[in-house]
Order: structure tokens, then C-alpha cells, then sequence
């Protein structure tokens, strides 16, 4: 259950469906939380809204928006001129239509909101969610939040709809560099290669796996100040000297990349293979530190070869089994 309050309650128009829903954001920022002081003795910084070339201050209620027409004149807009927009005052999302995902670039994705179903029975909500999931598509929305239509992607995130915002187009620039209209030449090996690195990097996206280096440094800075020590001593090593060049060739490049990658995957196995011995390392010793009760083991295991001290003798040797491979 959300700490927060819900920020919009409305309906999503699904058809002839109504699905009462509250929305939630989605987000929120790890930042610490700071404010601006005077660094020579910590007085706290003060921003206040004065006239231009004025000490006089402004009431907030009376500021308003100077906007230039097309014509380059100044046009003011108060509260009052902007409430008379005639924005959609319903408050319901409205289902357009289902578009394949792989349509929407993530360029376009901007805010995520969660939805929460608002009334006594989720069974509509959560009908239109598997539905979105069966189907892998989207669903193109547009509602009014803070007196602005926005156009959204409606789509499941672990069970719960998610309606993301969508910047309109205008809104995503047009890359123009001079590159893309220049004909570069790339070898066959070169593009094998570079496919050949990307595999050898290839993974599943976990999220938990990512730190914020920033954050975690910041706060060691934080508690280091606050005990008067030094959070980060400069080391004694020399700092290796940064290649500003280009590199000469990128074949050569390429392939020493994926060679370290294959000697770090050889490493990671190596490791896990050091684990399994490590496992079983107390069973080797055992043997190693009386090697004289081999033979009476053999006896006993000859005598009573239908007991259960045949096979718990069998699977002593097994280790034995294993270090002689090896040694071989």
C-alpha cells in the first residue's frame, strides 16, 4: 500500500467500460536533500520575488506569464486569463486505441503514473490489465492532469497499469549531425567483431545490479565532514595518463576487447570450479591424513559389500577419483 496520496482520481474509458482508478506517480528521487548557504559561515541562502531594479517584493497571486505573440509582442496572462482555456475538464482517460509496443520508441516516454483500482471490485481493472499483457500492445490515451492534455502509453508493469506520459512530437528533436550524411566505411570483419564483443557482453537486464556511485559517495563525503575526517585520501599511485587519441586501429581494439572478456569469463569459471573443490576439500584431507586405513576400509567394504558401509565407502572414493583425473 502507497505511503503518498493519490495525485488525480478519474475514469478509463475502455469501450462502453468505465474503470474508477486513482493515479499515483510512479517516481521519486533518491537525491539527498539540500539548501543553499553562504560557504564563508553557513547562513542560509533566501530567494525573494522582486521588481527588476527594485528592492519590492511581488505576492505570488500577482504574478502572471508575459508571453511573445507572433507578431513580437509581449502578451500577459493572468490566473484568471489561463483558467479560461477551454481545456477538458472531465476527469477520465480515454482509450484511442492498442498499438503494437515495439511501435513506441522510449524517446517518447516521459512520466510514469501507477493506477489503482478505486472501486469495491477490481475485476474490470484487472481484466483490462491481462488483456493489455495477453495481447502485448499498448494502449494510446489521453487525459487532462494540472489543466494539460497530455497523450499517454497505458501498459502492465508487475500486475499494476502503468499510464506513461508521452512527449508530443515536437517536443523530440530531430538529430542533425554532420556525420550521418557522411559514407563511412565499415569492414566486414570490423562489424563481425563488434557483434562478436556485444555477444560476449550479452546479459538479462536486473535494475538491482546498478548502484548510484554518486549518491553513496555523497553521503561519505556527508558523514566524513560531519567528523571532521577525510572521506576520500589521495592515494600515492601515479594516475595513469588519459588517451585523448583516437585509436589507430579499431580492428585490433575490438579483438583485444573480446579477448578480455573471454579471459574474464575463463575467470569466473575458474572461480566457480575453485568453489566445487573448496566444497569438497575436507573429504581430500581425511584421505591424505591416514592413508594407512586405506586397506582396512577395502576389508571392510569387501565384507559387507550389500551394507550401507559399501556405498558410504564408495562415495569416499569418489574425491580420490576426481584429484587423479585432474592430476592426470
Amino acid at each position: 500500500m502507497f505511503d503518498m496520496r493519490s495525485i488525480w482520481k478519474g475514469d478509463l474509458s475502455f469501450g462502453l467500460v468505465n474503470v474508477p482508478v486513482k493515479v499515483y506517480s510512479a517516481t521519486e528521487s533518491h537525491d539527498r536533500k539540500s539548501y543553499q548557504v553562504d560557504s564563508s559561515d553557513g547562513t542560509r541562502i533566501r530567494y525573494r520575488r522582486v521588481r527588476e531594479g527594485t528592492d519590492t517584493e511581488v505576492d505570488y497571486s500577482d504574478i502572471a506569464n508575459a508571453y511573445e505573440s507572433e507578431s513580437g509582442e509581449t502578451v500577459i496572462l493572468t490566473k484568471d486569463d489561463l483558467a479560461t482555456l477551454p481545456v477538458q475538464k472531465s476527469p477520465e482517460i480515454s482509450i484511442l486505441e492498442f498499438v503494437p509496443a515495439e511501435q513506441v520508441d522510449p524517446i517518447y516516454f516521459d512520466k510514469p503514473y501507477y493506477l489503482e483500482p478505486s472501486s469495491k471490485s477490481p475485476k474490470a481493472y484487472v481484466l483490462l490489465a491481462k488483456a493489455l499483457e495477453e495481447t502485448d500492445r499498448l494502449a494510446i490515451a489521453t487525459f487532462t492532469l494540472r489543466n494539460r492534455t497530455r497523450v499517454a502509453a497505458l501498459r502492465v508493469v508487475d500486475g499494476v497499469m502503468t499510464l506513461q506520459t508521452l512527449l508530443w512530437p515536437d517536443e523530440v528533436r530531430k538529430p542533425d549531425f554532420g556525420f550521418l550524411d557522411e559514407d563511412t566505411e565499415i569492414r566486414d570483419q570490423e562489424l563481425k567483431m563488434a557483434a562478436s564483443l556485444i555477444e560476449s557482453m550479452a546479459s538479462d537486464y536486473d535494475p538491482s545490479e546498478f548502484e548510484d556511485r554518486y549518491q553513496e559517495e555523497l553521503s561519505k563525503l556527508i558523514e566524513a565532514k560531519a567528523e571532521g575526517s577525510e572521506a576520500f585520501p589521495e592515494s600515492d599511485e601515479e594516475k595513469p595518463e588519459e588517451e585523448d587519441s583516437e585509436v589507430a586501429d579499431l580492428l585490433a581494439a575490438l579483438r583485444a576487447s573480446v579477448k578480455d572478456r573471454g579471459s574474464s569469463s575463463d575467470e569466473d569459471e575458474g572461480e566457480a570450479e575453485k568453489k566445487d573443490t573448496a566444497a569438497k576439500a575436507p573429504a581430500k584431507k581425511a584421505a591424505k591424513k591416514a592413508p594407512a586405513k586405506k586397506a582396512p576400509a577395502k576389508k571392510a567394504a569387501s565384507k559387507s559389500s550389500s551394507g550401507s558401509s559399501g556405498s558410504k565407502s564408495t562415495a569416499k572414493k569418489a574425491p580420490a577419483k576426481k584429484a587423479s583425473r585432474k592430476a592426470s
